[in-house]
């Protein structure tokens, strides 16, 4: 947890400032910049469900799982991976030009870690952030729903314990698709909400779905179903991880550290509450759990974009 906490933030401040600074550099839009960079960021992202589960459908030979041969196979893909991203992480670099004085570690990472907290502490005073908190913490919901319970409660019923490699990988190309034209569509805080209104409402009409008229189904729609309802998730969350990392870097631009910082808390709180949940609760009760979060997140969402378009429209009349 602390690892992708650090990740996340890491990954989000530096990602926004590269893009600043070369919006800066070449003269070009913030927000397109923002945009193209994060749906690039998490294209390549979410590929990895594709490769990791077309690899593990391959290697799965029966419903007890893989052989020892096809683990140890698992085990070196990733370490090959985790090694070249080490290597690539190598050649990251500022882009602002300033230059730094070597400081003790001890005590930059102790003046890190409190002026964090600040941040953090600090921007809960917002109201911008008040209103975007509770989309963040849907994001998460929504990610732990697929672990936890898309493959669970959907996918094994209906293709059996092989089956839910193909689903993931289904869902996996959807997302890394839709986080690639995310990101090229954005522009703007008024892209920003039109998309995040559409991935909302594909995710609205897969709860409803299986709130209302989703069942166990055999013959060809038993396998069409699930990867359906994998696709459409794997839209929304290409929607929700692009957006999200764009508008705040679009609004926070001047405290992205605290800003990315609240993203992976309630992310991470909300994804610890449904693996602390999902097995002492149904299906049906989940859905609503996430029907409810989705509906009261974009309520929250659209009267902050709301309130922005009011005060663009005053000050240009």
């Amino acid at each position: 947890m602390f690892y992708s906490y650090l990740y996340v933030y890491c990954q989000g401040t530096y990602l926004t400032s590269t893009a600043h600074s070369y919006a800066n550099d070449f003269n070009l839009h913030e927000g397109t910049v923002i945009g193209k960079f994060n749906g690039e960021f998490w294209g390549m992202f979410a590929s990895h469900q594709l490769v990791g589960n077309l690899i593990t459908l391959a290697l799965l030979r029966d419903e007890k799982g893989g052989s020892t041969s096809g683990t140890t196979l698992l085990f070196i893909v990733f370490l090959c991976s985790m090694t070249l991203g080490t290597i690539l992480m190598c050649f990251l670099s500022k882009r602002n030009g300033k230059e730094e004085q070597m400081q003790d570690s001890r005590v930059t990472f102790s003046s890190s870690v409190v002026s964090l907290l600040k941040a953090m502490l600090n921007l809960l005073l917002d109201i911008r952030i008040l209103l975007i908190i509770p989309l963040i913490a849907y994001s998460g919901l929504q990610q732990a729903f697929v672990w936890a319970e898309y493959t669970k409660q959907i996918v094994k019923p209906s293709l059996g314990e092989r089956g839910v490699g193909g689903a993931m990988a289904v869902y996996g190309v959807f997302d890394a698709i839709c986080s690639l034209a995310a990101g090229r569509l954005t522009f703007g805080l008024s892209s920003i909400t039109i998309i995040v209104s559409a991935g909302a409402l594909i995710q609205i009409i897969v709860l409803l779905w299986l709130l209302l008229g989703y069942s166990v189904a055999g013959g060809v729609l038993g396998t069409v179903y699930p990867l359906l309802i994998g696709a459409l998730w794997g839209i929304g969350d290409g929607v929700l991880n692009t957006q999200l990392s764009a508008l705040l870097g679009i609004l926070f631009k001047h405290d992205l550290e605290g800003a990315f910082a609240q993203l992976k808390l309630w992310q991470s709180a909300s994804i610890a509450v449904v693996f602390f949940i999902s097995s002492s609760i149904s299906l049906q009760t989940m859905v609503i759990i996430l029907f409810t979060a989705l509906c009261v997140s974009l309520a929250g969402f659209l009267f902050l974009m709301l309130q922005f378009e009011r005060a663009f429209s005053y000050r240009a009349s």
